[in-house]
């Protein structure tokens, strides 16, 4: 089998078992390296060649195929991953779906109020574009993908935070991987930041969010479009390069489980690099006034989310005064980091989401911040019941 192509998103894995998988059914030989291609919108572009594990017949009118997940040499939860696509002919065209009906097996995440399957539009123009040309005029064919260690692996994301269950979602939206903890991603979020904070009628306000789902958010909360930056993991430099651009107000928006580091001075916040996040949460709790069998159950919690629910059936005043100290706390130990590089002149709020979409932290900065970009009649939650 030739090597595996280094830099690509799932969308791109799940792509190649698919085709590999409509080959079998059609009869056709083994291909161990898939070409395929990778801008759905380019009409003239290289084939890339992505390899698979296996494809086989699997009785009439269905077929599998497999192959593994490698996302390069930056670090990546879906390393390795195993990747099984089924497919079978349909025995007619679904209006809704078109000759294309995805389905989500074991390990695939759902919308949990639809349970459709969840997938970005980049990875469904993928899979089109790349099984088209195999799928003949009034056929209908169905593609079931199963991730099977995908549900254990996303209880180590913030996915639930954004509806969605039971496993990894398949949202990337292009084919070659941007990794957040490699130097070349700090390169790319600084030359950005210059780039707006040089434009013509800048006003120096911005809201820093790690990763997409921030990104996702942040909007539908009413905060301006316009003012968002994805900085991936590398806060503290994003802080330092912001202050010396001529940002005056700039807010953390994020996941708790993420900018929990902050409050204990970790600035980089890949889970790679550095984490001690249940030393942090038990040290604000114990400042807070918690103690005994309630503290134990903090630290002994699998996550921060965990730790703060438990906290919050049995004491909620607590867990409330936990998380605006907490939110607080980023907001203190993000000016003092400032500091160190003789930056005070630009303020820092902190505003925290959890699982259930809804903001359950901030601190008297991120507040006033939050009060005048963002939309207080959303009552701090968007979407969904929970």
């Amino acid at each position: 089998m030739p090597p595996s192509p280094p830099g690509y998103t799932l969308p791109v894995w799940v792509a190649a078992a698919a085709r590999a998988a409509v080959l079998a059914l059609r009869g056709e030989p083994f291909l161990a390296s898939q070409p395929l291609r990778l801008d759905p919108l380019a009409s003239q572009q290289p084939l890339a060649e992505v390899p698979v594990v296996a494809a086989a017949p699997l009785g009439e009118g269905r077929a599998m195929a497999v192959a593994r997940c490698e996302p390069g040499d930056g670090l990546d939860l879906t390393r390795g991953l195993v990747i099984w696509v089924e497919v079978r002919w349909l025995p007619e065209l679904t209006p809704s779906e078109g000759w294309l009906q995805l389905e989500a097996g074991e390990g695939v995440g759902v919308h949990s109020q639809t349970g459709e399957i969840c997938l970005s539009a980049f990875a469904r123009e993928l899979l089109e574009v790349n099984l088209g040309p195999l799928v003949e005029p009034g056929q209908a064919l169905a593609v079931r993908v199963v991730f099977p260690s995908g549900r254990a692996l996303a209880e180590r994301t913030s996915n639930a935070a954004f509806g969605v269950v039971e496993g990894l979602a398949l949202i990337g939206t292009q084919a070659e991987v941007q990794q957040s903890a490699t130097p070349d991603q700090l390169e790319r979020v600084l030359k950005e930041l210059r780039q707006r904070a040089a434009r013509s009628g800048f006003g120096g306000d911005l809201v820093v969010v790690i990763g997409e789902n921030g990104l996702d958010l942040a909007p539908q909360l009413g905060l301006p479009q316009e003012l968002l930056l994805k900085a991936g993991n590398w806060l503290g430099p994003v802080l330092v390069a912001a202050a010396e651009a001529g940002v005056a107000r700039l807010l953390l928006f994020g996941y708790q489980g993420k900018l929990i580091k902050l409050a204990g001075g970790i600035f980089h916040t890949h889970h790679h690099l550095a984490d001690g996040r249940a030393e942090v949460l038990t040290a604000l709790a114990a400042l807070e006034g918690v103690a005994g069998d309630a503290l134990h159950g903090l630290y002994q919690a699998a996550t921060v989310e965990q730790g703060l629910a438990e906290l919050a059936t049995s004491d909620p005043a607590m867990a409330e005064r936990l998380r605006r100290r907490l939110a607080r706390t980023v907001e203190e130990r993000s000016m003092a980091y400032l500091a160190r590089y003789g930056q005070l002149q630009m303020a820092v709020g902190a505003m925290l989401f959890d699982r259930s979409r809804t903001i359950c932290g901030q601190g008297p900065v991120g507040e006033r911040l939050f009060r005048d970009w963002g939309d207080r009649d959303l009552g701090g939650k968007v979407g969904g019941d929970t």
